[in-house]
């Protein structure tokens, strides 16, 4: 049954551990304002894990918060940036089109209309679900710059790293390994045109190398797999963790370089020129290449989500993008 005209539902962490979905007020959409319908949100199963479980640092509550957040960490609290819609009132130029909007897992909800953007003809609205995650990719390479003929590889097969690593391919001349322990991600991999290799089997004296697979085990493989003087990104994000950091051994002698990328911010390589908006408009157009519909491991509705995001936290097996269905 449809939600009253002037009410949505929403999914909240209520404590750590455990999600609800409640009832929100929705009101009318004001001038500059739009109404929009979700029809998709995706699960950014790394940084949603962290908040579900209560993990983000009280360091970070602040700087973490999502653009359209309700409540404060630890709990309650609202939080999502993966939500693709229909705009059902609005400015003219807006209505009827199908949007991406960083905003968390609701039903219906209003917003600005320049919190929007519109999705390319090109673009499946199911597809634009991994738009959060390809822009914070498309990030990291502008942090780290590969160059044309760089070895590259990209530790963790997760939908970040996936992304990582489609992008790096399709620089000329680049070589990219993506590195995971699990084997069932090579299928993800073939489909993105990458080559796929456990640790045990990745290319050493790489020039650059990308950690996002969440782990300090990953971090001592990607550290082991850079060359004289590379670069190691690292991209995950451990909230309250302190994983061990193996900077003994080779790391000063081969003068390597571990760097931090957060696309909170635009890289400082392309700030002086960019905005979030045009890089955003950038990622939507990247998501017309439909082999990137392998990085969407599993759907599930919307009503099952307090449930789906438990599973996830505890034990995610193979999950890549978990998209949710409204």
């Amino acid at each position: 049954m449809p939600d009253p005209i002037d009410q949505a539902r929403a999914f909240w962490v209520a404590e750590p551990g455990r999600g609800e979905i409640r009832a929100e007020p929705l009101r009318a959409p004001k001038d500059g304002e739009a109404l929009v319908r979700t029809l998709f949100s995706g699960v950014s199963r790394g940084t949603e894990a962290l908040v579900f479980q209560g993990r983000v640092p009280s360091s970070e509550r602040e700087r973490m918060r999502a653009p359209f957040q309700v409540g404060d960490f630890p709990a309650p609290v609202k939080y999502g940036y993966c939500n693709v819609g229909i705009v059902e009132q609005g400015p003219s130029e807006l209505r009827g089109r199908h949007v991406f909007c960083l905003y968390p897992h609701q039903t219906r909800y209003v917003v600005p209309a320049t919190a929007l953007r519109v999705l390319p003809d090109a673009v499946p609205p199911a597809r634009a679900v991994l738009a959060a995650n390809l822009e914070t990719a498309v990030n990291a390479l502008w942090d780290v710059s590969p160059r044309i003929g760089d070895r590259v590889a990209v530790i963790g097969a997760g939908t970040v790293g996936c992304c990582v690593a489609w992008l790096a391919a399709r620089i000329v001349g680049v070589e990219v390994e993506l590195v995971d322990v699990d084997e069932r991600k090579a299928a993800a991999a073939r489909a993105l045109g990458v080559a796929f290799r456990a640790p045990g089997g990745a290319t050493r004296e790489a020039d650059v190398v990308v950690h996002a697979s969440g782990t300090a085990a990953g971090l001592a493989t990607a550290l082991e797999l850079a060359g004289r003087e590379a670069t190691v990104l690292e991209l995950s994000w451990y909230g309250d963790a302190a994983p061990a950091v193996p900077l003994g051994g080779a790391f000063h002698s081969r003068r390597l370089t571990l760097k931090s990328s957060q696309v909170g911010a635009i890289a400082p390589a392309q700030r002086a020129r960019w905005d979030h908006a045009r890089r955003m408009d950038l990622v939507l157009r990247l998501l017309a290449h439909a082999e990137l519909d392998a990085l969407v491991s599993g759907e599930s509705r919307f009503d099952e989500l307090p449930a789906v995001l438990a599973r996830l936290a505890a034990a995610p097996g193979y999950t890549l993008c978990h998209r949710i269905v409204y």
